[in-house]
């Protein structure tokens, strides 16, 4: 008698959807985007204006961010994946009021938390996709995240230059609270620990078991290679143009302005994807893998005229955009249900690994070279994906009937 008086919202666990993630993503975003132009340049200046150690600094950040990510299924394995999502937030709450005391340590060690909790977060949040959200729904759900995410990247970063310029603290507090209401949200959502795919029992299997099963599949591979020189071109975009700017004597808000500008793209991410559609998974991602290295190579020249950088730049932006809202469907539509978990850490990787190739690459080509010439290099690699891109199988990304949808 008295279970008929429990409503149903309380008797039974609400079904995540497609809004849902795109709500999470969206505040995940108003974080993020506060601070993303602010990180270039607060570690410029707790390093003494050093653009090579800057580059140093990420490259040890990437490579950090990397392992532990890959650690993550494997804690997993003995921490129920709610409390690994915390945990992931917490790192955000930490890192934060480090980033406040600031200084030439504590500056790099807020950023590695911070980059530690993106990680975390979005290992987790990939894999809650893949048990809630069906195979044909995944690009209608990558397009409704970015369209949800619009504002804040949009806004995010020149208002967060602007109340860093006000009074230093103020972002990082606002980060803390954006932090405190997406944990509020994801548990108010229930998602749990996921789906569980019922298999042979075994012992929990070392970080590097399920990285030999990656290898071992060619349409997974090739999937997070687009996503990691996606990422490298926002990397060199969001870390260099910042400081290109200063050294032409443009300015510290140009660069933030052009961010914020060009993520109001978003927007556009349902014709991005309804454009992809016309055209076919395949020759899309080749058209714009090919536009943005044009871009990053025409920025090269912004040594002659600076302006001309800043304007390339923006324009490649449109085309990273377009490669957010479906260069990511190759490698989730691959992947095997019984290795979501694993696999969502391998491709959450691709951030960690482009935070080590970036300013890595950087790095050396600023030994010879000015900041230009990294934008050459990033053009390089955006156009070796093109032939990668052209082993896509012709049909991967149309609509298709319930048999024809098999896993990798």
């Amino acid at each position: 008698m008295f279970s008929r008086n429990i409503p149903d919202i309380l008797r039974h666990a609400r079904i995540p959807g497609v809004k849902g993630f795109a709500v999470l993503n969206g505040i995940e975003a108003s974080l993020r985007g506060l601070l993303v132009s602010i990180w270039p340049l607060v570690l410029y200046r707790a390093l003494s204006d050093d653009a090579a150690a800057v580059s140093l600094y990420y490259f040890g950040i990437g490579v950090s961010s990397l392992f532990f990510g890959l650690m993550v299924p494997w804690i997993g394995r003995f921490l129920p994946r709610r409390w690994v999502y915390t945990a992931g937030v917490g790192f955000y709450l930490i890192g934060c009021p480090l980033a406040i005391l600031g200084g030439p340590v504590l500056t790099p060690l807020a950023l590695l938390l911070t980059s530690l909790a993106t990680v975390t977060v979005s290992i987790c949040t990939n894999a809650y996709v893949m048990d809630y959200i069906a195979r044909h729904d995944l690009g209608r759900g990558e397009s409704l995240k970015m369209i949800y995410a619009a504002v804040s990247w949009a806004a995010g970063p020149v208002i967060g230059v602007m109340l860093w310029k006000y009074w230093e603290p103020l972002p990082f507090l606002a980060a803390m609270g954006f932090a405190a209401l997406l944990l509020a949200t994801f548990w108010y959502m229930r998602l749990g620990n996921g789906k569980l795919i019922t298999r042979a029992r075994a012992p929990a299997p070392n970080p590097l078991a399920y990285l030999a099963r990656f290898f071992r599949q060619p349409r997974l591979i090739a999937g997070w290679l687009f996503a990691v020189l996606r990422s490298s071109g926002w990397w060199v975009y969001i870390v260099y143009l910042p400081i290109f700017c200063i050294e032409a004597g443009l300015g510290d808000q140009v660069a933030s302005a052009a961010f914020s500008v060009s993520n109001t793209f978003l927007f556009l991410s349902p014709l991005m994807l309804r454009w992809m559609q016309r055209r076919g998974l395949k020759r899309a991602i080749r058209i714009t893998f090919a536009a943005c290295a044009a871009c990053f190579l025409l920025a090269a020249f912004g040594q002659v005229w600076p302006p001309l950088a800043v304007i390339a730049l923006f324009t490649s932006s449109l085309f990273l955009v377009m490669l957010d809202a479906f260069g990511s469907l190759p490698f989730l539509m691959a992947v095997r249900p019984a290795e979501r978990t694993e696999m969502s850490a391998v491709y959450s990787s691709y951030r960690d690994v482009s935070g080590i190739l970036s300013p890595g690459v950087a790095w050396l080509v600023l030994l010879a070279l000015p900041i230009t010439g990294v934008f050459a290099a990033c053009a390089g690699g955006l156009a070796s994906m093109i032939a990668l891109a052209g082993r896509i199988h012709p049909r991967l990304g149309e609509p298709r009937g319930a048999k024809s949808e098999q896993p990798a």
